[in-house]
This record gives structure tokens, sequence and C-alpha cells, in this order.
């Protein structure tokens, strides 16, 4: 059986730390012409995997996730590009429409036809998928035109920004976002952290009502008008865990205000300041 030709696509993969989920990304995505991983210095072996799946790699400092995933993009050698986290897979139904895609010429250079394409995402949590909630369809936009796309927003939640039509895909993204739980919550640590000191440089103020209300709408939203309670005992954790995600970022965000205050209460009081 003849294989089919990889279609004129680079797939671009950052990582770091991946090597017992790299294979079956860069597996996932044998249909592309290129395959490349951004590598943010792994100490495990990674970038090693990734070369022996014929994968290019760049090692790099890590700037973010926004400028490394833009990074990844300038750097690829084909003008469409196809970004996905190591944590993520191709499902059969998705490779499959993303070839029938190419088949149709709608990946051509031509400002009539879409720039970039969404697709659901499916991710798999404690040992289930997730089929509601927040979490679904929870369409990602990662296959584009990197002439008339690029990465913005605010680490950790990036997202492409496209000058032109974006069109929607039925095969689904498939995802592992956490090996335990414990995982899950040193992310929800790190990223509320990341955001609270992006919220306070950009001027941002906490007020006592973000503590309750934004956790309590985060929590309604996910568990009940998304149906999360379908999900389970899975779904009322992702629900009240994304409520703890918004009670922590905005917490975070008013410590960053109690030490600015403090700061200058200090400087007021030193010899030769101003009364």
């Amino acid at each position: 059986m003849t294989r089919a030709a990889p279609l004129p696509i680079s797939a671009c993969v950052i990582a770091r730390d991946e090597d017992d989920r790299i294979d079956a990304c860069l597996a996932s995505l044998s249909f592309c012409q290129e395959r490349l991983v951004v590598d943010a210095h792994s100490g495990d072996a990674t970038r090693e995997r990734a070369r022996a799946a014929d994968a290019r790699v760049i090692e790099r400092d890590w700037p973010g996730h926004v400028a490394q995933k833009e990074f990844a993009v300038r750097a690829a050698r084909c003008e469409w590009v196809f970004c996905v986290d190591a944590d993520e897979c191709v499902s059969d139904a998705l490779r499959h429409e993303i070839r029938a895609l190419a088949a149709s010429g709608a990946l051509a250079n031509d400002s009539a036809r879409p720039a970039a394409y969404t697709m659901p995402r499916a991710s798999h949590y404690l040992g289930r998928w997730i089929r509601h909630g927040a979490w679904y369809p929870n369409r990602q936009l990662r296959l584009f035109d990197r002439r008339r796309g690029h990465w913005t927003g605010m680490d950790p939640h990036d997202r492409v920004a496209v000058d032109g039509r974006v069109a929607a895909l039925a095969g689904e993204l498939l995802h592992w976002p956490y090996r335990n739980l414990s995982e899950h919550l040193d992310t929800i640590d790190r990223y509320t952290t990341l955001m609270a000191s992006g919220l306070a440089e950009r001027g941002r103020r906490a007020r006592r009502r973000d503590l309750v209300l934004r956790p309590g709408v985060r929590f309604l939203r996910s568990y009940v008008l998304k149906r999360g309670f379908l999900d389970g005992w899975r779904g009322l954790l992702i629900a009240s865990l994304a409520a703890h995600y918004g009670r922590m970022k905005y917490a975070k965000l008013f410590e960053l205000q109690e030490q600015e205050r403090s700061a200058r209460e200090r400087s007021s009081d030193l010899p030769g300041s101003q009364p």
C-alpha cells in the first residue's frame, strides 16, 4: 500500500520535559511535511526522542507561551502551520479532514479562502474523556496561514489572531492536560501567578467581590450552564477547580497590591522623603 505524501504543513510543537508524551504527539503529525519541536532545555530525553522521530529540533530559552509559539511559527519552513502542544495528538478523523482540505486546494495562497481553521478539543482527565462543561468542545484555532496569522494573548493564555476568514473543522484534537491531580493543582498555582502578574502590569486592581462573585460564576458556568454535571464527579471537580483558579488569580493580585502599598509606605518613611 502506497503511503500518502506529506502535506505542505509545518507542525509546530513547543516542549519541555515531555519524553513520555512526545512520541505519540509526533506520530500523530506524520502527515505534515515538517515537524518542528522547540524545546526549552528539557532535563529528560525529549530532544533525543524528537530527533529519533525525524523531527527538526531547536533548543531555546523559555520566553513565555506566546513568544515561544510565535518563534516556532516563524522558524517553520511551510507557510501553513499546525500548532500542537506536546500533550496533544491529532485524531484520525481530524487528520483525514485536513488531508481532504489540502486535496481541495483550501491550503493554497488564496486570500478568498479561510486563513485559519478551528477544531474541537477533547480532554482526557483522570481516566475518562470529558465531553461537557467548560472543557468541551473547547474549540482551538491551531491550523493557519502564518502569512495572515500570529500568536498573541496574555501568558499563559495564548491565542491566534488572523487577518481573514476562520472556518471550523469537525475532527477532534485529543488532549491529555494533566498526568494526575497534583499536576493539575501545580499548574493552577503557576498559571494564576502569571495571570496576576500580567494583570498588575496592565494596571488592573482586584476588588473584594472578585474573590466571591467570579469564582461562583465560573463554577455555575462550567457545572450547570455547560452541563459539567454530566461528567460525574470529574465534572464537579473540574468546575470546582475552575472556581479555585479564579479565586487564586485575584487573591494573588491582592497580594501584589499589598506588596506595592507596603513598598510605597517604606519609601515614604525613608530620611529625606517628602511628607
